[in-house]
């Protein structure tokens, strides 16, 4: 009779992988059918998940918002208990966003995301008890659309692939706190749906050649800051790279050199938020890049991106609860700071030791150019200590004030608030209030395009307490709630993604009214006259500036900004700081 029992419970077993193994043949990936070689297109990845969701009621796919190819966005979410309802998720589970395809070329994560949901589904793979999964399954849409074999130029694979730019030829991963494209709108609004206690957006790397398929980009730790920045360094990173280890999946940071070789050691990459984990840390979600190799083959490339995730989820599952506690206090510690760091800058006092695992290179003479190459011999691996400056610290800070008010006509910036969900309030009267205004004092401007923008940076700004007259209806923004820190990166001109740096405020830059230098000479002169001091300081910075002493115009100009006649809008940055009691 035992013997009985004992046959027909290995039978169910044999009968339950049986069944599992066809659900999984039932839904094949087309990187898989293709032996590793192509991936999905963006109709295939719309109709595998279709398909999965019809099949599993613990899959949701979901359309949601619009890009500029004109075709809407999606989300898909797995979530054994078959709720989809995100404020009820968000306070039982940890939620994991997987964002794919931001640069559709770079397809990895797009068939192992696929293949991934597919394994959890069918029963091949325990599914998370307390992790629930969305994913964009292809963000950048026009992109994917946009097929060819030819543009990753130094890419192994797959055969065919997308476009880094999308419909309007934007870098999405560079456009997420300007916002120029409905992809980029349409993000905000899942991230907030979400609200992701974990983000992993899916890459792959440019740059050196080395040994590992895996690299990993973490949000900065020092620029996360706090407890959960702590967690991060400390404890989030080394498990992931510990796990993959023990799965015999090396992983490394993300190799951040470019025609030199690794060994001489190199810098984390500092996530400003205009990157997809630089936007979400705002937020205080623990955000990374994974960054898979170019040249290794397409299928170690995707495998790698699947196991990633795979353990990625397998630590939430363990940690979650403090990672949900950790977000929790997150909410409300800006309330004990003063001042906000609005520049970075790498702490050279202090580095990590990598045992980088690279390949040998030497210094050729290039036969097209003549001047130096570089080539990397696989045949000569090597396992080296190097240095790893992964240490920011802030250069530059500025004083956090009660609230911002943003004059009526700013329409845009109003509406990236409410996208972003910050609150604020509109006057309800004329009133006079005493503010710190800002003048830009310097900036520099890039002198190419970049992303649909000239960008300024280096930008400088004078200060002065004073007396302003505000109307009903302008904004009054407090910093005291959780998106403090997506108001002071875009409020604070020099901060570096701030909306100033990002061309929202050029026309203030530009002289509306001038003066014609035959008339401006008398007026100049009785200037001179009358006031002994105004003579004093001219007379010394001629003295002190011989470009000035040498141009008249310049010298008139001089004049013309001391005198009532000069537009006080002219470099009158204008949002206003309430300073706080």
């Amino acid at each position: 009779m035992r013997f009985l029992i004992w046959v027909v419970f290995f039978l169910f077993l044999a009968g339950c992988e049986t069944k599992t193994e066809d659900k999984v043949a039932d839904f094949p990936t087309h990187f898989e059918n293709s032996n590793g070689t192509e991936t999905a297109t963006y109709l295939q990845v719309v109709d595998f998940y279709i398909r999965l969701a019809k099949e599993f009621p613990e899959i949701n796919f979901q359309t949601i918002g619009e890009t500029d190819s004109g075709h809407p966005l999606h989300i898909v979410t797995y979530n054994p208990a078959g709720d989809f309802n995100f404020k009820k998720i968000g306070a039982e589970k940890t939620v994991i966003l997987i964002n794919n395809g931001i640069h559709p070329g770079e397809s990895d994560g797009i068939d192992a995301t696929m293949m991934l949901y597919r394994d959890f589904a069918t029963g091949k793979l325990a599914p998370p008890e307390n992790t629930v999964l969305v994913s964009i399954p292809v963000y950048n849409i026009g992109g994917a659309l946009n097929r060819n074999s030819v543009t990753r130029a130094n890419q192994n694979g797959p055969l065919a692939y997308g476009f880094r730019g999308n419909a309007k030829n934007f870098d999405l991963n560079r456009d997420f706190i300007k916002a120029d494209t409905k992809n980029a709108e349409t993000f905000a609004d899942i991230y907030h749906l979400v609200n992701p206690d974990i983000f992993i957006d899916t890459h792959v790397s440019n740059g050196a050649d080395y040994q590992y398929i895996l690299t990993h980009l973490f949000t900065q730790h020092n620029k996360l800051g706090g407890d959960l920045g702590a967690y991060l360094h400390q404890e989030l990173m080394p498990k992931l790279e510990d796990s993959l280890a023990a799965v015999d999946w090396d992983i490394t940071p993300y190799v951040n050199v470019y025609n030199r070789v690794p060994e001489s050691g190199f810098s984390q990459f500092i996530d400003h938020p205009r990157y997809s984990t630089g936007y979400t840390a705002l937020w205080n979600t623990l955000g990374m890049m994974v960054e898979t190799h170019m040249l290794k083959p397409y299928e170690q490339r995707v495998r790698g991106t699947y196991e990633l995730l795979l353990q990625m989820i397998r630590i939430a599952e363990g940690d979650g609860e403090k990672i949900r506690r950790l977000r929790e206090e997150a909410l409300t510690r800006h309330q004990k700071w003063t001042f906000y760091p609005v520049q970075w800058a790498i702490d050279t006092t202090r580095s990590s030791t990598l045992d980088f695992k690279g390949y040998e290179a030497d210094t050729l003479t290039s036969e097209v150019t003549g001047f130096p190459r570089l080539q990397y011999d696989r045949n000569r691996p090597f396992t080296k200590p190097i240095v790893y400056q992964n240490f920011m610290k802030p250069s530059d800070s500025v004083l956090i004030p009660k609230a911002y008010i943003i004059k009526k006509g700013y329409e845009q910036i109003v509406e990236l608030m409410e996208r972003n969900k910050i609150q604020y309030k509109t006057l309800q009267k004329d009133t006079i209030l005493l503010v710190e205004s800002y003048r830009i004092k310097d900036y520099q401007t890039m002198a190419n395009a970049y992303e649909g923008h000239y960008p300024h940076y280096g930008t400088k700004v004078s200060k002065q307490m004073k007396k302003m007259s505000f109307s009903e209806g302008d904004y009054l923004v407090h910093t005291d709630q959780p998106g403090i820190r997506y108001i002071l990166e875009t409020l604070e001109p020099s901060a570096v993604d701030s909306f100033f740096n990002w061309n929202f405020f050029d026309p203030i830059l530009q002289q509306k009214e001038g003066f014609s230098p035959y008339v401006f000479e008398d007026v100049a002169a009785k200037m001179l006259s009358n006031d002994p001091g105004l003579r004093d300081s001219f007379l010394q910075k001629k003295a002190d500036d011989p470009v000035f002493a040498a141009n008249w115009y310049a010298q008139l100009e001089w004049f013309f900004k001391q005198s009532p006649h000069y537009e006080s809008a002219h470099l009158q940055y204008p949002i206003y700081r309430l300073p706080k009691d």
